[in-house]
């Protein structure tokens, strides 16, 4: 850096955040069923085989639950609920019902839901009230003793979730006799509930007195023997809403759960405790208070349900990229053995002389960045093209190169047209697609599914942080192929991956500084974004976020090519946006930066918390949160996106239906 001041940053130092990857704990336990990263609460408890985790459980998968009070047998209907929480996972799957005398029965399976419908098959249950749970594993054998629900004599309960403390209760609850069956985390709450229960509290004092001793997040249901006409669910952090039928209730992890019963529906909010009769719904905040929530019409289609609470599908997407992150990244991570695992890409030969990235928009921009990480991990030569120029520049390829084809929709006509013309030379192909069965996949040699689930939003938010997540370990499995990483190299960056799905969740903290400077950048005519070396493709992210939704004119520039052309633009009513994370080129950006303030533009400074940049005159900084190395663009990905969000709130322009663009384009 050059010997002069600016308030812009302080001098270096500090101590950098320590990673919360932590040495394998004896208390915490493998899997059997699923593993770290993308797990549900059925996370099993083994001590002889433990993974490194944060206690904070960000990475949480989506399970599916269901609950029914009905006036017909509950099962049946339970199965078919499941069924359309399939999404949601399916490596195992239960349901419990209250059989005659009010005695709890229930049935679990590992697999699909097929299993479960075999087992109930052989095994039926009666009752007209019960309770379902699906999950969704990433790592090891999902057994039955570890499906939910989980039950005692008096209480069968369905979680999803992560409950931290988990450990202790179950000390505790031991100590006072009680007998734990799994291996799960999600059983405590069971035993918690029966405690309760066992010094004769109701049911709804023994549900609350226990999700009150509860730390983590999760949704939950229960059901109680004896109690016919109840069931309870409770929501910290978890989706989970009610549906209102004629004469019945239920509950679901969504809408679509219950959407085969009922069309009205009520969304519970974070700390809300939901107790159910057939006759009414009785609803507890946070607080304890009673309270009313709205009643929604489910008018038909997923995208008239999936918003749920938010105003905008976008805000919802971007709010999932904990959860779709650490879903994609459990693909493709084993926690136990610390490292990569790339499955079906047998197609494709990952020890190759040179690679090829292409996509459209969006995507394109998650191929720039990818291309950094397959030449700095996996010494790889790589180049990245958009796919509608690709094969008009008729290209020349190395004789043992792959082409990887990255897609939201899977049926982008520029990058199916690109992958074709791929094959008709001769290239192996990879697809790197989120809709499994489109045609992009369905051509190419070998997949990746990236795992975001359903966008509706138009402008990609967080099917571009799971073409990251997966590219990241496309780089990982490619530097192994090619012998490139040692095993404590690899076990670093899975580590990293694993905790990328954190990190995310802490950079959505950074919203409330955002809301004031969209104010601010709405009113803008022009905005430049500006980054530096891998956060260059970010800042092209950036910009195309801003002009899709708000419409207004922005363009990125990599930070060092300022001078030459595009400083000449730079006055008082440019505003500039920079990404500063603290890497190795965060000096030279500090110059680029120095370059805009005395030509009077306005700075809005996107940096680590470890980088030292300080607000002035002038000067706007958006603290994140510690860098996250050669990850730190899925982390910097995210306030861009808010930001986008907000200045386009502020115009009113139409958020998630952007004019004249559309989700998938299938014409070129």
């Amino acid at each position: 850096m050059a010997a002069r001041a600016c308030s812009l940053w302080a001098n270096s130092g500090g101590t950098k955040r320590p990673g919360s990857v932590t040495p394998a704990d004896p208390d915490l336990g493998r899997s059997g069923t699923q593993g770290i990263i993308g797990r549900c609460v059925c996370w099993p408890w083994v001590p002889d085989r433990a993974p490194r985790v944060r206690d904070d459980g960000v990475f949480e998968s989506m399970c599916g639950i269901i609950g029914i009070l009905g006036n017909q047998a509950a099962a049946p209907r339970l199965v078919e609920a499941l069924k359309r929480l399939e999404y949601r996972g399916y490596d195992s799957a239960g349901i419990a019902t209250l059989e005659q005398g009010g005695v709890i029965g229930r049935r679990r399976a590992a697999g699909k839901i097929r299993n479960l419908e075999a087992e109930l098959a052989a095994h039926p249950l009666a009752g007209a009230s019960g309770i379902g749970h699906t999950r969704w594993a990433t790592h090891g054998a999902p057994t039955m003793g570890n499906a939910h629900p989980h039950a005692t004599a008096r209480v069968a309960i369905v979680h999803n979730g992560i409950i931290e403390n988990f450990r202790p209760l179950r000390e505790e609850l031991q100590r006072a006799g009680h007998k734990f069956d799994s291996e799960t985390d999600s059983e405590v709450i069971a035993h918690l509930i029966s405690a309760g229960l066992d010094q004769g509290l109701p049911p709804e004092q023994a549900a609350a007195g226990a999700v009150a001793r509860l730390e983590g997040a999760f949704a939950i249901a229960c059901l109680f023997a004896g109690a016919e006409d109840t069931l309870i669910g409770a929501r910290k952090g978890s989706p989970l809403v009610v549906g209102v039928g004629d004469g019945e209730m239920y509950l679901g992890s969504d809408a679509i759960a219950v959407s085969p019963f009922t069309l009205k529906v009520i969304y519970l909010e974070e700390g809300d405790m939901a107790v159910l009769s057939r006759a009414r719904v009785k609803i507890v905040d946070a607080k304890g208070a009673r309270t009313e929530r709205p009643v929604h019409v489910f008018s038909g289609g997923v995208a008239a349900v999936e918003k749920g609470n938010h105003r905008h599908f976008m805000q919802k997407e971007i709010y999932e990229q904990p959860e779709t992150t650490g879903r994609t990244i459990g693909r493709y991570v084993d926690a136990f053995k610390e490292q990569v695992e790339l499955p079906d890409l047998d197609g494709v030969d990952l020890n190759a002389d040179s690679a090829i990235l292409i996509g459209c928009g969006t995507a394109h921009y998650a191929g720039r960045v990818a291309e950094y990480w397959f030449e700095q991990i996996a010494g790889i030569p790589t180049e990245t093209d958009i796919a509608s120029e690709f094969r008009y520049r008729q290209p020349a390829f190395g004789k043992k190169s792959f082409a990887a084809f990255v897609s939201q929709s899977g049926e982008t006509a520029d990058t199916l047209a690109a992958l074709r013309y791929c094959k008709q030379q001769g290239l192996k192909t990879l697809a790197i697609v989120n809709v499994q069965e489109s045609t992009i996949w369905r051509e190419a040699d070998a997949r990746m599914p990236t795992l975001a689930g359903p966008e509706i939003g138009v402008a990609s938010t967080k099917a571009f942080t799971a073409q990251l997540s997966a590219l990241a370990a496309l780089a990982v499995g490619v530097a192994r192929a090619r012998g490139r990483l040692s095993s404590q190299e690899e076990a670093r960056l899975a580590h990293a991956l694993m905790e990328a799905p954190r990190l995310i969740a802490e950079a959505l903290h950074a919203e409330a500084a955002i809301e004031p400077i969209a104010q601010e950048l709405s009113h803008a005519r022009d905005v430049l974004f500006l980054g530096r070396g891998i956060h260059y493709p970010v800042a092209l992210e950036g910009a195309l976020k801003l002009k899709e939704i708000s419409y207004i004119h922005a363009e990125a520039y990599a930070a060092g090519e300022l001078k030459h052309g595009p400083l000449a633009l730079v006055d008082k009513d440019m505003p500039v946006i920079a990404i500063a994370p603290n890497d190795a080129l965060l000096e030279k950006l500090k110059s680029n930066l120095q370059e805009v303030r005395a030509r009077g533009g306005e700075l809005y400074v996107f940096a680590d918390a470890d980088s030292h940049l300080q607000p002035g005159d002038g000067i706007h900084v958006i603290r994140m949160t510690e860098h996250a190395g050669h990850l730190s663009p899925i982390l910097h990905t995210v306030p861009l996106q808010l930001l986008a969000y907000h200045v386009a709130l502020a115009k009113g322009t139409d958020v998630d239906k952007p004019r004249n663009l559309a989700k998938s384009v299938t014409v070129e």
